[in-house]
């Protein structure tokens, strides 16, 4: 064996003179063997690390695709995405029109399967919506025939074991929690449209799903509104600790509010860049910083972010070196 290795290592590594050729053999033999080793440990080290963070995740998305079928032909939503989410984290989804971004969070809250691959909530199988994984749509899709505390209540039905007195405390709690105190009682044709999403927000938070599915809840807001949304989707995170997924077109909103933002590349759907932001909380969404983040993810949605830095996830001092 060590014939071998010597005969092998004295024709690949430059000799020292002062050194025989058996020790020089025998030298690069060792310190090829410790490289082997070196990069063995890192392997499985980074196996182990993965196979701990699928473990601990919250949402695991696995090698998932799909495929729309129809009459007029097949329309590939999705291709091979792969996205582990973790407890407690905050996740915006940014991308063009047609990317497959409402796709995959429609996948994640059961309401389709996948053509291939799978997704894991808590480490189970995604077969169909459950109260774990609560949804906000752009519309608010309120019940018009109830008031805004009926609205609330509705989604509470979720939640078994619960007393009707029981439930109306958790509504209140919520509608207090989105400054919605003075109108319980409102009918929802009276609400202004910020208003009837914060309704939405109450009473999907309400029954306490593990995960929040957000599919551009504040497209049809105005800039005012939005903004104290920003405020208070970011303070409901910190306190209640939910796991939150978000689909937005804006990446300003995306930076502001995400741990972590995914940007889809065009048709078929596909996780081009990573960006992870590391910023303090509660952020501003017309601070600089949040701006210098905007920037580098509109450069990655346009194209022309630097090809090698595609894929890999880019955190404060990278994005700060690129808008320098």
């Amino acid at each position: 064996m060590m014939n071998f290795w010597a005969e092998h290592y004295h024709r690949s590594y430059p000799q020292n003179p002062s050194l025989s050729s058996r020790e020089t053999a025998d030298r690069s033999c060792d310190v090829d063997v410790e490289r082997c080793l070196a990069c063995e440990a890192d392997a499985v080290g980074s196996v182990e690390r993965r196979s701990k963070d699928m473990v601990q995740a919250k949402l695991v998305v696995e090698n998932v695709s799909k495929v729309f079928v129809t009459k007029r032909g097949n329309t590939e939503a999705l291709m091979d995405i792969s996205l582990v989410v973790q407890p407690a984290e905050f996740v915006c989804l940014v991308g063009r029109s047609g990317s497959g971004k409402s796709t995959l969070l429609n996948l994640i809250a059961g309401l389709e399967k996948p053509g291939n691959g799978r997704v894991l909530a808590d480490g189970q199988p995604v077969t169909g919506p459950g109260a774990d994984r609560m949804m906000m749509f752009q519309e608010p899709a309120l019940f018009p025939w109830l008031d805004v505390m009926g609205n609330v209540l509705f989604g509470l039905k979720l939640k078994s074991g619960l007393t009707p007195s029981e439930r109306r405390e958790v509504a209140e709690f919520y509608l207090r929690s989105v400054g919605l105190e003075k109108f319980m009682h409102a009918n929802i044709h009276e609400l202004s449209g910020g208003m009837k999403q914060r309704v939405a927000l109450a009473r999907a938070l309400a029954p306490n799903p593990k995960v929040l599915l957000m599919d551009e809840p504040f497209a049809a807001l105005d800039a005012l509104t939005r903004e104290q949304f920003y405020d208070d989707i970011q303070r409901i995170w910190r306190e209640r600790k939910k796991t939150i997924v978000l689909v937005t077109h804006n990446v300003r909103e995306a930076a502001c509010l995400g741990d972590r933002v995914l940007v889809f590349s065009k048709h078929p759907g596909r996780i081009a860049h990573e960006f992870a932001i590391g910023l303090q909380r509660p952020r501003d969404i017309n601070s600089v910083a949040v701006a210098n983040y905007a920037t580098v993810i509109t450069r990655a949605l346009k194209g022309t972010l630097d090809p090698e830095l595609r894929g890999k996830p880019l955190g404060a001092d990278e994005v700060a070196a690129l808008t320098a």
